[in-house]
């Protein structure tokens, strides 16, 4: 028989000066986070008359489209307006820079000129600093402070594979997998609180397990810079769609007389 592995006995003080600030300040720290993002997000900014316009268009097509089959409106009706639409997303009516001149081939639309897409690629930015920012310095100070710490026994059974994910910073191979280091229990956590945020925080918390992930300094992402849709070519190709629209239209209303004659007629 081998011979049994040593109890090992923590003193008091670890769990009162160690275990318990390390959970009360990433607590506390998710908290201002969650705060603090609110407090950088701007307001949105009003769209000009004729941007809500171009956008308003394109939904109007989408929702006339959507009813082609199932249509409130008859034929003739429905044609009047799908015609006018198609006009107009040809001649480039509803643009909100206006119908290109004629001959001049629109250039494709720069995402770096469009302040929203800056105004929201720097909340992005200020977003992520203040995600990652505050992470780097708790684990910082629990690397300089604690480090080879042993906080606590969990008091369930593991497998060894779960050792290196629990005793991060302390090299043992004798020790129960079930022992946890002051490094484990960070990230134990970072990972861990969010359903304490929710309690606390409410349904809307900024300090989800998403965000720190896509803005922890093991997982750092740099903003993309999308590239906006090209209108012109979006309402062009809206004039297709219409016209497939047409040729499927069936109005709800007929043969209705006869419809109700068959549900109706009998009682």
């Amino acid at each position: 028989m081998g011979s049994p592995v040593p109890s090992l006995y923590l003193d008091p003080q670890i769990r009162d000066w160690v275990l318990f600030p390390i959970t009360l300040v990433m607590i506390l720290v998710g908290v201002l986070r969650h705060y603090v993002v609110f407090l950088l997000q701007s307001s949105p900014k009003r769209l000009p008359r004729a941007a809500i316009r171009e956008q308003r268009a394109l939904v109007r097509s989408n929702v006339l489209r959507a009813t082609s089959t199932n249509s409130p409106i008859p034929l003739s009706f429905y044609q009047a307006i799908s015609q006018d639409l198609s006009k107009a997303f040809a001649e480039g009516t509803y643009l909100k820079d206006g119908p290109p001149k004629q001959g001049e081939t629109p250039a494709p639309p720069n995402p770096l000129s469009d302040p929203a897409a800056m105004d929201g690629m720097m909340a992005g930015m200020r977003t992520q600093m203040v995600m990652m920012v505050p992470q780097m310095i708790v684990m910082g100070w629990i690397n300089f402070f604690f480090e080879g710490f042993v906080l606590i026994k969990l008091p369930f059974p593991l497998t060894l594979g779960f050792k290196s994910m629990l005793q991060r910073g302390i090299q043992t191979r004798d020790m129960d997998v079930r022992w946890v280091s002051s490094l484990s229990w960070y990230f134990l956590n970072f990972f861990g609180l969010n359903g304490l945020y929710r309690i606390i925080l409410g349904g809307d918390e900024a300090a989800n397990v998403s965000q720190n992930l896509a803005a922890s300094p093991f997982a750092m992402n740099t903003p993309q810079v999308t590239q906006p849709q090209d209108l012109n070519k979006l309402l062009k190709a809206e004039r297709d769609h219409l016209e497939f629209a047409e040729g499927v239209h069936q109005w709800i209303g007929d043969g209705i007389e006869t419809r109700i004659l068959k549900r109706y007629g009998s009682l």
